[in-house]
């Protein structure tokens, strides 16, 4: 229109129009045949553009839905909010009373269970069982008034346990580690009986006996930094349910000790170890004699003789 409208006079809009309209048939022209050199790929960008399109317009249609169902649950959680949370509560109060009910359940059966870790001295597994049922009992269960009389049971028990232990520590001490060298004794009589030797019965050889003194010698003060190691060996000391307990006896007062100190009870144990040791000692220094003398009469020997046991 700009170019027709600056023409000078009428001919040469005439000139100007024939020529824009001979421009535009030749690129019609040229159009048409680049859509039928290209008519396939034209039909595939059209068909994609569409389909992308109908997805762009389905998903718009979606997040608008999306949107006003949120707005409607949003509306919805504003009304029940305080419902809600007051299950959401009771929820709380049901689960850790069932987690009550349960722990009660299992320390009903604690002082059974106690009975037989008790007698099978499976003393370490009796005491966690026993400090755990405790602390239980006077902490989230103190208010329960059904569990006074099994309270003061295991509390009672609780009080009574480490004088087990602490004997049975005296009985490992004193007794079951000078019983070998009484054993090895006995054995080597007999054995001299037997070949009915004439010579002196010799010594009892002590030196290779496996007794606490020695086991200490060898963790406590072989090597520098005994005592971190030794305090590592006391946590590391557990029970193995397939042994017998008191088959070695160092491991067994290891665990009498650990027991001790779950306890609380270290300082009555040094205290009664103070206190007995005397009498203790008198008692080793009888039993050999005894032993001893029993093993002399029993060879035939005098003790008045010149070989007479020492």
């Amino acid at each position: 229109l700009r170019t027709l409208s600056s023409s000078d006079d009428v001919q040469d809009r005439e000139t100007e129009k024939g020529r824009l309209e001979e421009a535009y048939e030749k690129c019609d022209r040229d159009l048409d045949q680049l859509i039928v050199q290209h008519y396939t790929e034209l039909t595939t960008a059209i068909r994609t553009y569409q389909s992308i399109t109908e997805r762009i317009t389905t998903s718009r249609n979606k997040i608008k839905q999306v949107k006003e169902n949120l707005l409607s649950c949003k509306m919805l959680l504003h009304c029940k909010r305080d419902e809600l949370r007051k299950l959401w509560i009771e929820g709380i109060e049901h689960k850790h009373v069932l987690n009550l009910l349960d722990e009660i359940e299992n320390i009903k059966q604690v002082p059974q269970k106690l009975e037989q870790c008790m007698a099978s001295k499976r003393y370490l597994n009796a005491t966690d069982m026993l400090v755990s049922a405790v602390d239980s009992l006077e902490g989230p269960l103190l208010q329960v008034e059904g569990l006074s009389d099994l309270r003061l049971e295991l509390h009672s028990k609780k009080m009574n346990l480490h004088l087990v232990l602490i004997d049975e520590l005296h009985r490992h001490l004193y007794i079951k580690s000078t019983s070998r060298v009484g054993q090895r004794g006995r054995a080597r009589g007999r054995v001299g009986s037997l070949v009915k030797d004439a010579s002196p019965v010799p010594l009892v050889d002590v030196t290779n006996l496996s007794t606490p003194r020695k086991f200490l010698e060898t963790s406590q003060f072989s090597t520098p930094g005994s005592s971190s190691l030794r305090e590592s060996s006391l946590v590391e000391v557990k029970e193995d349910p397939e042994l017998d307990p008191e088959e070695n006896s160092t491991v067994f007062m290891g665990i009498l000790i650990k027991g001790l100190a779950k306890l609380k009870k270290i300082p009555e144990t040094v205290k009664a170890i103070q206190d007995r040791l005397e009498q203790e000692l008198k008692q080793i220094v009888k039993r050999s004699t005894t032993q001893v003398a029993d093993s002399g009469y029993q060879r035939g020997e005098n003790i008045s003789q010149e070989n007479q046991p020492r």
